[in-house]
């Protein structure tokens, strides 16, 4: 099945694993029909309350969360011209992410899935980006690859009827986590991806010459850590920087970043025998890694399927999506659900009996 194939439900989506609220509605196309909806989408973010610490500060995002988790929900159901009453269930992120900011989103959930006699399921983060891709093309059916770019993962998995299954991830930093950190090594602001992307447009990518980590490797593995390291020496070299330095530090290192998941993803469809790619998280964003993906694509005839911006970064959209997968399949999980930092794509134990 599908991720995002339903059975004509109405669905609550609530997301709230890092520094965005999210609720959204989404509405099947009836049973047997691929096709969803977005009724509603409502995305608060909080740039503003981590660019002073130039990152996310967990206990500062939970709090944020607080204080407008029933707004942004209230917000979404309005929008969608609904209320709860009208829902079919809920569908709410219980990991992986930031504990705190979990528990905010997943408590509401429950509590107003309780209150409206409404069924609720945890969603796996990852499956949500997953669904994104389904949401942005309903051609995209198993088996395919999938891309997990984001500030905390960066992973292929082959996604096929059962569950998904890993095929290589990160040794150390996520892609979107050395983005953030060059920002700050180049003296960019908050949120540093975009910053570096906007930055690397006046600068030459071939103009410092850094490593494409674990190309020389067979495995399908990832690292980014000796990249950031790379940068960080060619910044000392440089210092003080001018803006044509900076620029053209941000264009290189962002070349080889987004190469290196280029031809990982090259490998992975090859060994696969797929003809199919989805990219998903917040890098996917990025319009380096969309040209050059596109450019492979065309040159192997495999296809490369990219959410728009907007079901990139994190959303609730996309939960609500996967959420209403399992909720026609028949799943339900009780007030007992509960937040994971840590979990695998390919597990999800809160829907164990």
């Amino acid at each position: 099945m599908s991720v995002v194939e339903t059975g004509g439900l109405v669905v609550l989506g609530v997301e709230s694993s890092c520094d965005e609220m999210a609720a959204a509605v989404v509405r099947s196309g009836g049973s047997g029909s691929a096709g969803v909806e977005i009724v509603a989408s409502v995305v608060e973010g909080q740039e503003e309350v981590h660019r002073p610490y130039g990152g996310v500060v967990p206990e500062l995002a939970s709090r944020d969360h607080l204080r407008t988790v029933s707004a942004v929900a209230e917000a979404a159901l309005a929008q969608a011209k609904l209320s709860p009453g009208e829902l079919d269930g809920i569908a709410v992120t219980v990991g992986p992410g930031l504990l705190g900011s979990l528990l905010v989103g997943l408590s509401f959930a429950k509590a107003l899935a309780y209150r409206h006699g409404l069924p609720c399921v945890g969603v796996h983060h990852l499956a949500g980006h997953l669904a994104a891709a389904e949401l942005a093309e309903p051609t995209l059916r198993p088996p395919y690859v999938g891309l997990v770019v984001s500030g905390g993962h960066t992973a292929l998995y082959r996604i096929g009827d059962g569950e998904p299954r890993i095929l290589g991830e990160t040794r150390d930093d996520a892609v979107g986590e050395a983005f953030d950190k060059v920002a700050k090594l180049l003296g960019l602001p908050y949120p540093g991806g975009p910053a570096v992307a906007e930055a690397a447009l006046e600068g030459a990518p071939d103009s410092t010459p850094l490593p494409r980590p674990m190309l020389d490797q067979e495995g399908l593995d990832f690292s980014y850590s000796g990249l950031k390291t790379a940068v960080s020496l060619a910044v000392q070299a440089r210092e003080p920087l001018t803006p044509k330095a900076r620029a053209d530090l941000a264009a290189s290192f962002q070349a080889a970043a987004t190469d290196v998941l280029v031809e990982k993803s090259r490998r992975a469809l090859a060994r696969e025998g797929l003809g199919q790619l989805a990219v998903v998280g917040g890098v996917a964003a990025n319009r380096r890694l969309r040209d050059r993906m596109a450019a492979a694509a065309a040159e192997d005839g495999f296809h490369a399927v990219f959410p728009p911006n907007a079901l990139c970064t994190d959303n609730a959209a996309m939960i609500a999506a996967a959420g209403a997968r399992l909720l026609a399949r028949g799943e339900r999980h009780g007030l007992e659900l509960t937040a994971w930092s840590r979990v695998p794509l390919a597990e999800r134990p809160w829907a164990r009996s």
